[in-house]
């Protein structure tokens, strides 16, 4: 009996939204965008089928399905993903989205989907000289896609029949139309024009140039799709991460981007991530791929062994965690950045400001703080300042450095080493737009700067603040609670993002709390920066009233 997929897509946006079918705000967000698209532009429901006539007609290559032969029959999350990707159209009838980014938790199906979705941009999407690439890290992870494809061709005598599709042992390919699709490591060689790249485990991925070079080789082609699966990971200054996070704002309305589509699945922070409600909101396929029973025993483990809590976060309710047990939350972070937020406005007002000079071959930091009081209480405003020796950021080692550089997120100065002089100008310029009311610092590697600042700031404004408990625990413990209370606002910086992510805690028995980061390459300047800034903040904050005030 013929599905009707267009149907069974729109009953699960709907059903998602209603609450019947758990989903995160990311998830609910992406159903509101389909039917919003939708009723305006209704799907091409025969382009739908026609995917779904090879899609479904391919067996299990894996589990008890695989056993006993039967076929994909793709689960109503899937079935959405189909409908978006294949069955939205522009007004001159190619496919809407270019670019596909879907994140789920490992053992959801979305490699059996992505396997059998080759298979049909392979030899059924008519188009002549198809070229299909798995690409990933290594030979290994890039046969987690073209593996099952492999096999689902080899044991679907029709699929070879019908297309003329050969199987060989690295490669699928049909003579007559010059098509191919095969596993790829690093980039596609020279003259590559790729239909369908399939990037999988991008979280992965150091750098993008295998993603960038799949993408720009398709210029030639007349509706290819960039498709990327992966699950959450551990890198916020990767590739995957700022591609997850153009998703994110994509989803939100943030910004306008017609040719993405993303679907993430995940926790939202309200949900208790030891719940079972966490399990179901994460995993669309459980029950199906991945069983209850598997998905509650590493729950299980994870609550008992704190070491287990940070893997089973990533792997199984898709939450970026950069640390094993960051303090910040990063999610609700990223959540409150708004790319509009401009300094200038606060010209003329009060400042604060907090600095980490760390060495002078690492980021040091500078955060200028403001604060207003509103109706719920104080709000902060924070703009950053970073560096980096440019010497470092060029560093092959440092890829992110030189992206967050590029971007203008990260201020790289000339040399080998910081230049602190390059700093102090900076800094006396803010004090031309600012009322600086007191500068706190960690005096280690500072001594010299700390001078020059005291001598045109103010001795009495200059103020060391030691890395110690009794300076950092309380402002701390504040800036995680103006996280929570969504009363801190920040213009989205991801070298800052990333440092946010890396922060840990150290606490002692009197629940005193102390930065930290786990691995050296783990920087957290900007991060304390922040906190030895609203160190200052708690200090020279006045009584509430209506006047706007800036802590740093």
């Amino acid at each position: 009996m013929k599905r009707d997929y267009v149907a069974i897509a729109e009953q699960y946006a709907r059903d998602v939204l209603a609450g019947a079918v758990p989903g995160c705000r990311l998830v609910r967000l992406a159903c509101e965008r389909y039917l919003t698209i939708v009723a305006e532009t209704p799907p091409d429901a025969q382009a739908v089928w026609r995917v779904m006539r090879t899609v479904e007609n391919l067996p299990h290559v894996k589990g008890k399905w695989a056993r006993t032969r039967e076929n994909l029959i793709l689960a109503p999350w899937q079935v959405f993903i189909v409908v978006n990707v294949f069955g939205l159209k522009r007004a001159d009838g190619t496919r809407r989205y270019r670019r596909v980014y879907i994140e789920v938790p490992r053992k959801n199906g979305k490699s059996s989907l992505t396997a059998g979705l080759g298979l049909y941009m392979l030899a059924d999407d008519d188009e002549i000289g198809a070229e299909v690439y798995s690409g990933a890290t290594s030979e290994k992870q890039a046969w987690e896609v073209f593996g099952p494809a492999r096999l689902m061709a080899r044991n679907t005598v029709d699929y070879q029949d019908a297309f003329g599709v050969q199987v060989g042992a690295k490669n699928l390919h049909i003579i007559r139309t010059a098509s191919k699709f095969e596993p790829i490591i690093g980039k596609p060689g020279d003259g590559a024009s790729p239909s369908f790249s399939i990037t999988d485990e991008y979280h992965e991925h150091p750098t993008a140039d295998q993603y960038d070079t799949m993408v720009t080789g398709m210029g030639a082609r007349e509706q290819p799709i960039a498709w990327v699966i992966t699950t959450a990971g551990s890198d916020t200054s990767g590739p995957c991460y700022n591609l997850r996070q153009t998703a994110v704002e994509t989803l939100e309305g943030k910004i306008e981007n017609d040719e993405l589509f993303a679907l993430i699945y995940t926790i939202d922070e309200t949900v208790d991530w030891t719940s079972e409600e966490a399990l179901r909101m994460a995993n669309p396929n459980m029950g199906v791929s991945v069983f209850d029973d598997f998905l509650r025993t590493e729950q299980r483990n994870a609550i008992n062994n704190p070491y287990e809590q940070a893997k089973f976060k990533t792997k199984h309710l898709n939450i970026w965690v950069t640390a094993a047990a960051p303090y910040f939350n990063i999610e609700l972070w990223n959540r409150l950045a708004d790319p509009k937020l401009n300094e200038a406005e606060f010209y003329g007002l009060p400042c604060f400001i907090g600095l980490d000079l760390a060495s002078k071959l690492d980021i040091t930091a500078v955060i200028r703080l403001f604060v207003r009081d509103e109706q719920d209480g104080k709000h902060f405003y924070l703009f950053p300042h970073l560096y980096i020796p440019r010497s470092r950021a060029e560093d092959p080692k440092n890829r992110h450095y030189l992206g967050w550089v590029e971007g203008g997120y990260l201020t790289a100065t000339p040399g080998e080493i910081t230049d602190y002089d390059y700093i102090e100008a900076d800094l006396k310029a803010d004090a031309e737009h600012h009322s600086i009311m007191s500068l706190g610092a960690d005096p280690h590697n500072a001594t010299q700067l700390l001078t020059h600042l005291q001598s045109w700031i103010g001795a009495d404004k200059v103020i060391e603040v030691p890395q110690t408990v009794v300076h950092l625990s309380e402002p701390m413990k504040e800036v995680q609670a103006v996280i929570v209370d969504s009363r801190i606002h920040h213009s989205g910086n991801p070298c800052l993002a990333w440092q946010i992510g890396n922060l840990t805690a150290q606490e002692d028995r009197n629940a005193n709390v102390f930065p930290r980061k786990e691995r050296e390459e783990k920087k957290i300047d900007g991060a304390v920066a922040l906190i030895i800034a609203m160190n200052r903040a708690l200090l020279h904050v006045p009584d509430p009233g209506p006047q706007l005030y800036i802590l740093g």
